[in-house]
């Protein structure tokens, strides 16, 4: 049952969980750890629950913190809950924790690894830049591997920039999903970031023998009950004018912080000109600077996207965030 009594109200598990999740998909650890807090009971999915929220929103310390809250309460972890607390791990950076938890999943709570534990392993490993230690734990688990294991791998190499693992995780990934064309620009990029221009053709001219086009990205924002949509170098909106001068003024407080624009994310055969003129101009670049033209001052930015984020842009939104004193979320 669920009680209200005045501005307070207590909470079943079942509708407490369910509005951990609505807050956390809307960016909101704190109230998601307040409705937490309210909750009279708790069971496994609700203590995973709120794990998984700081994890996905890079809290891992947090995340890690409150696992022994968990097992004070006398809730054991499921294998969501190790998911959860090793995609934390893997997030915040935290190996050692990470490794610490997948060795006790066996054995101090018989919870057996499936391909998911492991894909949070590669992660984990692979972000740290331990990717012969993430192939290794590959070419030796015994369930069946998926798109997400050798995703997560050929992420990692993207990092750190290991062109003969990213061919060898490349080559099966596209055995497992040979029509996912993300696959294909995220080896294109591997490859444009070495320098390897013959290879980037290639994969191209692949992606147009199988008819694959890339998905285009997209970048949405609400202000005042309306939603507005964003692309690359977008200037189909009516502040399109104010939009690219908050983004000007933007990039040249950036600079003086220190940072550039770095054409590494850039997947065009293009010059270093009009590289800059399209990172410059990313949708999640646009949508932000409209956000703070559209909102009063401190008032929070949320953004949605339906593609990862590159690396220039997650620097970008950080240090925007820093300087205008807002906190963006993605």
């Amino acid at each position: 049952m669920t009680i209200f009594v005045g501005n307070k109200f207590s909470m079943d598990v079942v509708l407490g969980t369910a509005m951990i999740d609505m807050y956390v998909k809307c960016g909101n650890v704190d109230s998601t750890r307040e409705i937490f807090d309210r909750m009279q009971e708790k069971n496994v999915i609700s203590w995973s629950a709120m794990i998984a929220a700081y994890g996905y929103h890079g809290q891992g310390w947090k995340a890690f913190a409150i696992f022994p809250m968990m097992l004070g309460c006398g809730i054991l972890p499921n294998r969501i809950t190790f998911v959860s607390l090793l995609y934390a791990c893997s997030r915040a950076g935290l190996v050692e924790e990470g490794l610490q938890l997948f060795s006790l999943m066996w054995d101090d709570y018989a919870v057996r690894p499936d391909v998911k534990h492991y894909t949070c392993m590669v992660d984990l490993l692979g972000r740290a830049g331990r990717l012969d230690e993430a192939l290794k734990l590959i070419e030796n688990i015994t369930v069946e591997k998926d798109e997400g294991l050798w995703g997560a791998l050929l992420g990692a190499c993207r990092i750190h920039g290991r062109i003969d693992l990213a061919e060898k995780a490349a080559k099966l990934l596209l055995e497992l999903q040979p029509q996912n064309p993300g696959h294909y620009v995220l080896l294109s990029n591997i490859y444009s970031k070495a320098d390897k221009g013959k290879d980037v053709a290639n994969v191209r001219d692949l992606m147009m023998q199988r008819t694959l086009k890339k998905v285009p990205g997209w970048t949405w924002i609400e202000v005042v009950e309306k939603i507005y949509k964003f692309s690359v170098g977008d200037k189909t909106h009516v502040q399109s004018k104010e939009i690219y001068g908050m983004l000007k003024s933007l990039r040249k407080k950036l600079e003086l912080a220190g940072h550039f624009l770095c054409t590494n994310f850039v997947l065009h055969d293009v010059d270093e000109e009009v590289e800059l003129g399209i990172l410059y101009t990313h949708s999640e670049k646009l949508a932000i600077s409209f956000g703070l033209i559209a909102t009063p001052k401190g008032t929070p930015i949320m953004i949605t996207k339906n593609l990862r984020v590159c690396g220039d842009c997650h620097t970008f939104i950080k240090l925007v965030s820093a300087i205008t004193k807002r906190e963006i979320t993605v």
